[in-house]
This record gives structure tokens, sequence and C-alpha cells, in this order.
């Protein structure tokens, strides 16, 4: 077993797609439109769907935005360059919500930022 996708709704599937394939160097793996059902899935990641865990953005096509509650913690990526993934997040219109540096009752450094409709994203310097 292994884990194939996590997926997350989005407000404005176009804004998304830019900011995780720009901001976070994913690329969009595949796209379908569902027009009996009004949304549209994309899929992202790192690499292809065989061999690796992707992201599926979500965009119901009458629905602009969502409470996020309070269940969802964070997409945790791995960096080599942690200064660079937080510039990238805000040149892309993200933003970082915990600069870069050890984490509490740790050494590991890592940064927190938002994407465009609030989820976050943790970096790991690796």
């Amino acid at each position: 077993m292994r884990i194939l996708h996590t997926m997350i709704r989005v407000g404005d599937l176009e804004r998304s797609i830019e900011f995780y394939s720009e901001a976070l160097g994913m690329e969009l793996l595949r796209r379908q439109d569902y027009p009996g059902g009004r949304f549209t899935l994309a899929f992202l990641g790192y690499g292809d769907e065989a061999s690796t865990a992707v992201i599926e953005l979500t965009h119901n096509w009458d629905t602009s935005s969502y409470e996020l509650g309070d269940g969802f913690g964070h997409l945790a990526i791995g960096v080599e360059d942690i200064e660079g993934a937080c510039n990238r997040v805000r040149e892309h219109g993200g933003q970082v919500v915990r600069e870069p540096g050890p984490m509490k009752h740790g050494s590991t450094v890592i940064a927190f930022a938002e994407d465009p409709d609030g989820y976050k994203i943790e970096f790991i310097e690796r």
C-alpha cells in the first residue's frame, strides 16, 4: 500500500495550478473536467502518479471559497534551499507565515507558507 494523493478544494483552479507549479515547482500531471458534476480535478506533483504521491486540486465550479476547518494540518515538502522556497512563495502570491528556523524542541529547519486559498505548507530543509 502507499498514499496516492491528497485532495484539497480550491476556489480558483487556475490561480492554484499556477501557485503549485510556479512557487512550488510541481508539474501539472493531468486535468479533467466533469461537466455533469460541475467540477474539475487537477493532479500535480514532483513525479508520475505511478511512483509518487501527488496533490489533487478539486474545483467545484459554483464555489469560489471554502472554510478550511481545523482538521487539516498542512502539506510537507522537503527542500534543499528553504530561503529560496520561501522567496518563490512570496513571488507567486503566497505568504510565509513562519520564517525559516529550527523547529521548537529540535534542530530541523522548517518554515510555513500558505497557498492562495490559505492551506498551510511546511518546508523542511533537507
